[in-house]
């Protein structure tokens, strides 16, 4: 993998992570993600009126995504009411590396080499990590929580694979991006519209700047993400994107003032080591 997709990449990766600790406050989380969504479609939509339309071929896939992009949603606002944020966020983001890679020369036919393979397999084992920093009694607490990032991770592997594919058939990941933002955030505004508006009303007024912030941050990364998923393989891409967890830990450490346990420093070299082998492969 070339030098500037991996920097690119991680740019995209240490986005994530920012726009991750910028919502780290009280509230409910699935209105939290819809504040997201609505910011992340208004900064997209000027650019979805201007690139155009993709090529029709990947409107099937546009479609299927925001569907995964729902349901991921959903999943991790309720792994979230059944566990710990340390314990659920690392568990989905890092087991989603491996079902992409599997999911990716199953579905879409595309082998990735035996280097880039072990190096995809080792970063996610690093993140991994993380999720059993207390020990295997931490998951076992909240076993619910545990089964719904499992299943949060079997979202992201799916929208992750639809989109680095459909952003290929669009033969303009950009215009891509753009209506897939825009698209994105209709379903969880329609739904707290008509359910509670009350509710979101109070998380938009509460939270607006950091709201605005994280959603223009969280449209950067992912589309640098899928930039990168038309120019390398997706499984890769999709792995190098999961180090945010890595820098999620950096700003805790330096900005949340988290302490830097032993296990979180494994993490980071093993992670580390995931990245240099991707690079070197």
């Amino acid at each position: 993998m070339s030098l500037t997709v991996i920097a690119a990449v991680l740019i995209a990766a240490f986005l994530h992570a920012g726009w991750n600790a910028l919502l780290r406050f009280q509230g409910d989380r699935l209105a939290t993600m819809a504040m997201l969504a609505a910011f992340s479609g208004l900064f997209a939509l000027p650019w979805a009126l201007w690139l155009g339309p993709p090529d029709p071929a990947a409107w099937p896939w546009l479609a299927c995504s925001v569907v995964m992009h729902l349901g991921y949603n959903t999943f991790l606002a309720v792994a979230y009411d059944h566990g710990e944020l340390g314990r659920i966020y690392p568990l989905a983001r890092g087991t989603a590396p491996l079902l992409t890679l599997v999911g990716g020369y199953g579905l879409l036919g595309e082998v990735v080499e035996g280097g880039q393979a072990i190096g995809v397999i080792t970063l996610a084992g690093g993140i991994l990590l993380l999720a059993f920093e207390g020990g295997w009694r931490s998951l076992r607490r909240s076993p619910r929580g545990a089964v719904y990032a499992l299943a949060t991770s079997g979202f992201i592997a799916g929208y992750t694979l639809l989109d680095g594919q459909g952003a290929r058939i669009a033969g303009n990941a950009h215009a891509y991006v753009a209506w897939l933002f825009v698209l994105d955030g209709i379903p969880l505004l329609a739904y707290f519209t008509l359910r509670n508006a009350r509710m979101l009303s109070a998380t938009l007024t509460g939270n607006w700047r950091q709201g605005s912030l994280a959603g223009l941050a969280s449209l950067g990364a992912y589309w640098i993400a899928i930039w990168a998923m038309t120019v390398a393989p997706i499984a890769t891409v999709a792995a190098l994107r999961e180090s945010s967890v890595l820098f999620a830990v950096l700003i805790g450490a330096v900005f949340l003032e988290e302490s830097l346990t032993r296990v979180r420093l494994i993490s980071a070299l093993t992670v580390l080591t995931g990245l240099v082998m991707l690079r070197l492969s």
